[in-house]
């Protein structure tokens, strides 16, 4: 499989998720069952796969590191920085550009990193989708009238959090480390800790519709693709970089799908924001 096939699959992975947590919100399912759903689902998915793929779970001291690191600060943390970050900023729009924008450090880092190539026309590609992405994004939030001045720090580190992520996630791949095994090791210490959050704070569960249930279920699928198809984009990609960009471009269809499913406002800007972000994509796909 190529890195654009594997980058459009995430791509699509990754809209549909997002649509499913937004209609988990509307049925008012804790922020916690949500994160549950994309963590658990996808380490029992990956476990049935290896049943029929043979899957090395031996890794070296260092490799087991890596994984805990990547569970613990890289994903938990780097989800709870994000949400602080935007729940905390003046503008949402601000937090997200902000942290979608790791995409151009992954870029930078992976040339020195692993010596991976980064053309002219990629790097126009890049900056298209993330500035058209602010276009989007950023809107008048007039009902908004605090801010609370961590969100930056937040910000900073949901940034950081996604960007080692993809880097060590490729430093695994070029050691051999199997994605099933990575992918598994690391989620199941994700999902330890946020079952740890749902006891803690003590979050009702138990009388879960059956909307709710199924759409957690989904949630679970297209979270279990989404990372699949990341790992596979990151090793065979040229550059980590052109598949976090692809990522960040996705936010042109759920902006779409959004407006059609949810009612949400589709203005000349958003809609200008799309096309710059579709030309973005295209020019890095070519």
């Amino acid at each position: 499989m190529n890195w654009i096939i594997a980058s459009l699959l995430m791509f699509v992975s990754s809209v549909a998720l997002y649509l499913l947590v937004r209609k988990s919100n509307t049925l008012k399912t804790p922020q916690q069952l949500n994160n549950l759903a994309m963590f658990l689902i996808p380490v029992l998915v990956y476990i049935t796969l290896t049943l029929r793929t043979p899957t090395n779970f031996t890794l070296k001291p260092l490799e087991y590191l890596i994984v805990l690191i990547q569970g613990i600060f890289f994903s938990y943390l780097g989800n709870k920085f994000s949400l602080k970050g935007i729940e905390y900023s003046p503008n949402p729009g601000y937090s997200l550009i902000i942290s979608k924008s790791y995409v151009v450090f992954t870029a930078i880092a992976s040339i020195f990193l692993f010596s991976a190539p980064l053309t002219i026309q990629s790097v126009i590609a890049i900056v298209l989708i993330i500035l058209f992405s602010a276009l989007i994004t950023i809107n008048k939030d007039k009902s908004k009238t605090t801010s609370n001045k961590l969100w930056l720090p937040y910000t900073m580190g949901a940034f950081f959090a996604w960007g080692f992520l993809a880097l060590s996630s490729k430093y695994l791949l070029n050691a051999g480390v199997p994605i099933l095994s990575r992918l598994i090791l690391s989620m199941v210490v994700t999902t330890v800790l946020i079952l740890g959050e749902i006891l803690y704070k003590k979050v009702e569960w138990k009388n879960a519709s059956k909307d709710q249930l199924i759409t957690l279920l989904l949630i679970g699928i297209f979270g279990a693709s989404f990372s699949y198809f990341m790992q596979v984009g990151f090793n065979v990609a040229p550059n980590v970089g052109y598949v976090n960009a692809t990522n960040a471009a996705s936010i042109s269809l759920l902006t779409l799908l959004s407006a059609f499913f949810f009612k949400d406002e589709l203005t000349l800007k958003k809609m200008v924001g799309i096309v710059g972000v579709t030309a973005g994509l295209l020019l890095l796909f070519l």
